[in-house]
């Protein structure tokens, strides 16, 4: 399957940000994220990425459907779940990129495409000449979580060959609702960085 991985701005976002909503509920969903999405919210959350300064995005389209998607964006104008670790622990948060999200339909993962979202991050995050680390974080979930599957493969390795590495004890928790849960709770978050 052919993808083309581009970035998207102005009336090409606005156009685009329904099938991204629909994209991080259906991707979240899965392990290790259990997401209970909700389309409004999901909307909500993506216009950012079209007003703040500096943000990206890229999609990535087979023909005209998006089947995967990545944002990034100054961790100074992040929430304070994710520039505070950082603002607490003494870094410059006006010298670090955030890498938001990287989504991809499983059909289309294995053949190059997150690896081309990493580095189309990177390379606009360097384009500004400012910045000097990348950082994003993932859930951390029980090993012994009842709704974890057996063929389950963390993404440790992938993250590493990228050339971001754990910042061990910088952490930070965000809450959600999982799938089949009543209400939102709180997941620990595991900080990543990478210099640039």
């Amino acid at each position: 399957m052919g993808v083309d991985v581009k970035p998207l701005a102005g009336p090409a976002f606005e156009a685009a940000i329904p099938a991204l909503a629909d994209l991080r509920i259906k991707v979240f969903r899965a392990w290790p994220y259990l997401y209970d999405g909700d389309l409004a919210y999901e909307a909500a959350y993506l216009s950012r990425f079209r007003h703040a300064d500096r943000a990206f995005l890229a999609a990535a389209f087979d023909g005209d459907t998006i089947v995967g998607a990545a944002t990034a964006a100054p961790m100074a104008g992040e929430a304070e779940e994710f520039r505070g670790p950082f603002e607490r622990a003494g870094f410059n948060v006006s010298k670090i990129f955030y890498f938001a999200e990287s989504l991809l339909l499983p059909s289309y993962r294995g053949q190059g495409t997150g690896v081309e979202f990493f580095k189309a991050r990177e390379d606009h995050a360097r384009s500004f000449g400012s910045y000097s680390h990348a950082v994003f974080c993932g859930v951390v979930r029980a090993g012994d979580h009842p709704m974890r599957p057996a063929d389950y493969v963390p993404l440790d390795t992938f993250w590493r060959k990228r050339g971001f590495e754990k910042l061990d004890g910088l952490t930070t928790a965000y809450s959600w609702r999982d799938v089949g849960a009543g209400e939102e709770t709180e997941k620990p978050m595991q900080f990543w960085m990478k210099q640039l």
